[in-house]
């Protein structure tokens, strides 16, 4: 009896210490474990404040987007074989991209790299649409769809869209040259500047663009930017990109032996002596690119609007 009592105290004791080891294991694995997570969430928290957020933009197949960045691209790295891209030809500044294939899914990337050091990252998706084909990149938000609807009253100070529509379609069919000597006329293309009007602060700019060639003139895009007369070399600043407001007609095909009109509203603005305002017309898969150069005296000299013009 005596034996299998001292048996037993001798068995509980056993148990009682690999309870306790147990226990002391199990106390150190959370503990491990706890460090483990509470190193790992401030890694995470650290990456969080480190990670540069990527812009958001779409893209197409049939036409071209630019992005203008505050200095000379450097360097530019595409995430697939969806995308095509390269700087626009004399301008170190502006990068011009589209979509490789049609209807790509789902999203992809790039990179870009400036002289100032600064790193960009993009998020990419494809759209046969998009609302946006210029992106300045001070100005451009991190969003998935930038229409231009939705900041349509904002940025046109409670200015009717039906009532600009009215003023665009009113200069668009009276078409009137107004206008003298602003104008290009090189490879079978004359592209001019007919006319500039201002109402309410804001400026209308007429221009023609008369295909004399055998070819069609498929437009891939129409630009506004202020420039400096004395550089030599052309470089777009981000703050000296103009985005109109309003477009009367889509940019389209100009077939051969015919006339493009078309009206831009933009808000009103005034050069100094030393700038010019460039309106520039981009060929799709040409060369036959044009460009006015127009002085702050035309703008200022811009025709009173009314509808009995």
């Amino acid at each position: 009896m005596k034996k299998c009592i001292k048996y037993t105290a001798v068995i509980f004791f056993v148990i009682s210490i690999a309870a306790k080891i147990y226990a002391q294991q199990t106390i150190n694995n959370h503990q491990f474990t706890d460090s483990i997570t509470s190193n790992a969430k401030k890694e995470v928290s650290l990456l969080d404040k480190a990670k540069i957020e990527p812009y958001w933009l779409t893209v197409t197949y049939e036409k071209t987007s630019h992005l203008i960045f505050p200095s000379k691209i450097r360097y530019v790295d595409l995430g697939s074989e969806y995308l095509i891209a390269g700087k626009a030809d004399g301008v170190e500044n502006v990068l011009r991209i589209k979509a490789a294939v049609q209807n790509f899914e789902p999203e992809t990337n790039f990179s870009v790299i400036t002289e100032d050091g600064r790193f960009y990252n993009f998020d990419v998706f494809y759209s046969s649409a998009p609302a946006v084909l210029t992106y300045d990149l001070l100005k451009m938000k991190q969003t998935e769809q930038q229409k231009v609807s939705e900041t349509l009253f904002d940025e046109m100070e409670g200015y009717s869209p039906s009532f600009a529509e009215l003023i665009l379609e009113t200069i668009y069919q009276q078409n009137k040259k107004i206008v003298k000597n602003i104008d290009s006329d090189r490879y079978g293309i004359e592209f001019s500047l007919n006319a500039i009007y201002v109402h309410q602060g804001k400026l209308y700019f007429h221009i023609t663009l008369n295909n004399k060639s055998s070819l069609p003139f498929i437009i891939d895009s129409i630009t506004f930017s202020i420039v400096n007369k004395k550089k030599a070399k052309k470089i777009i600043l981000q703050d000296q990109t103009l985005s109109p407001l309003r477009t009367y007609k889509a940019l389209d095909k100009v077939p051969e032996k015919s006339e493009y009109n078309n009206v831009f509203m933009l808000d009103q603005f005034t050069l100094t002596k030393d700038k010019l305002l460039l309106i520039e017309i981009f060929e799709k898969n040409g060369e036959r690119n044009q460009l006015l150069r127009v002085k702050n005296a035309a703008i200022i000299d811009a025709k009173i609007f009314d509808f009995d013009l």
